[in-house]
């Protein structure tokens, strides 16, 4: 795998440890797959406090994708930038067809793992090429969710996407994680993804920056939710918040929902 794609066993590593103490997460398939793989992780990607921010943040847009979900019933879910993530299992399709996307040879790496069928597929594509939504039927309207993801896209290469997508269907709801673009700057000095070769990341100050006619900025969202910190106890509830949930975290890592 390149560089970009191996980035995909960070988080994979948090959801496993997480759901192994029993807390956040439950996820089983990612303890399953960590402890097949076994990659190689060291310093920062390696830290507790990132595997629970890891698997708070899953949490958050597992909620999130549940709940739209149920208000949609004819919706396609589609997951940009799947990697390994066991998202399907967790949630399960509830009726709807399900889209996991990411490039080819992370595509083959999850066939061992994930099989498609019932409502469930696997596109193989650089979701740079905004050709793989022809691959994708369903036009009516989509739930779009992209973890972990526009931090390796630029801004115009995200503004295609929006545009793509907004031509594509009548309706979309899409929730994705970002930086700031303090954030990006800092990230090629100390960041987790630089212990598996990333250097190069990209930040938005403005959600707005992204809108196009149809698809606009919604709402923020709250990425560590106090019932989910309190599932940690004693000094590292205390710590985690310094760390990933203080006023500084926040204005490093965003978390925006758009709409049309």
């Amino acid at each position: 795998m390149n560089n970009v794609n191996k980035t995909l066993y960070i988080p994979l590593y948090g959801k496993a440890y997480v759901s192994k103490k029993g807390i956040i997460l439950k996820d089983e398939k990612a303890e399953e797959i960590w402890e097949k793989e076994g990659f190689a992780l060291n310093g920062r990607s390696r830290s507790k406090w990132l595997a629970y921010y890891m698997g708070m943040r899953s949490a958050v847009f597992d909620s999130w994708l549940k709940q739209r979900m149920t208000e949609t019933d004819d919706a396609v879910v589609i997951h940009i930038g799947c990697g390994m993530d066991s998202r399907v299992t967790r949630v399960g399709t509830m009726g709807h067809k399900w889209y996991d996307i990411d490039f080819a040879e992370v595509i083959e790496e999850r066939k061992r793992y994930f099989v498609s069928g019932d409502g469930y597929e696997m596109l193989a594509c650089d979701i740079r090429d905004n050709k793989w939504l022809m691959d994708i039927p369903e036009r009516n309207t989509a739930i779009v969710v992209m973890e972990g993801v526009s931090m390796y896209l630029n801004t115009k290469e995200l503004q295609d996407m929006f545009l793509s997508l907004s031509l594509w269907f009548e309706r979309i709801t899409l929730l994705m994680d970002c930086y700031s673009a303090f954030a990006a700057k800092m990230s090629k000095y100390k960041n987790p993804i630089n212990d598996v070769g990333v250097t190069a990341v990209y930040g938005i100050d403005d959600p707005y920056i992204l809108d196009n006619t149809d698809l606009r900025f919604a709402v923020e969202h709250n990425m560590t939710p106090q019932e989910l910190i309190d599932e940690l106890t004693g000094t590292e509830k205390k710590i985690f918040q310094k760390l990933y949930a203080g006023s500084f975290s926040k204005k490093l890592y965003k978390l925006y929902e758009y709409k049309k």
